[in-house]
């Protein structure tokens, strides 16, 4: 097996796509740091479903293209167009269509979710708030070098899917989701709108 360790990075810095070498806690390392993290809580949703499962193939190719992802984030803008794997520009697109699809089996929500208890929705939950943290740590390399906005729309999407995902878990397996509170918009409309009290309707 060749050597894992190359003791380049002991003092500080790291290679990125193209030989450059930057520090370790460079917005571009941290960035990816984030998303390779987002990757490794997909890969745990993945293990606590059945092999059988249909959301596996769905979550295998979404960590492929991760990888992809990632390998456009390690190269500069100016470099970028040598970069031998392709980024699909379809990304956004296929979690938007997959959140539609899973959506449509839900039902409505007006209040904010406590994540747990269920396994698989507290995972997604957990992968939810990873990839929201890489959106905004790729949002401050976007304004150091511009990224493709595939990239960022596609992590934003991402984390809209898995929250979608934590909720669908939990409904088929009519299990109840733990409450916090309604949304703000509920609070206003309930303390303006008082239901007449024999007709229960809505005051015009």
């Amino acid at each position: 097996m060749k050597r894992i360790y190359t003791r380049t990075g002991d003092r500080g810095t790291t290679g990125i796509h193209g030989g450059q070498r930057v520090d370790k806690d460079d917005i571009r390392i941290e960035a990816n740091g984030c998303i390779d993290e987002l990757n490794a809580a997909i890969g745990i949703i993945r293990s606590l479903l059945p092999a059988e499962h249909a959301w596996q193939e769905m979550l295998r190719h979404i960590q492929y293209e991760i990888m992809t992802v990632m390998s456009h984030v390690a190269t500069p803008s100016a470099i970028r167009e040598k970069n031998p794997n392709i980024l699909s520009g379809n990304l956004a697109a296929y979690c938007e269509q997959q959140i539609d699809r899973m959506a449509a089996q839900l039902e409505d929500n007006s209040y904010f979710v406590l994540p747990g208890s269920a396994p698989v929705s507290a995972q997604c939950h957990f992968a939810r708030t990873v990839a929201r943290r890489s959106e905004r740590r790729l949002w401050t390399l976007n304004r150091k070098d511009p990224l493709p906005h595939e990239i960022l729309a596609f992590i934003n999407r991402l984390s809209d899917l898995l929250f979608v995902m934590a909720r669908l878990d939990m409904q088929q397996q009519n299990l109840p989701e733990e409450r916090w509170q309604s949304f703000a918009y509920k609070h206003k409309r309930t303390a303006t709108e008082t239901p007449d009290e024999k007709t229960g309707k809505q005051p015009q």
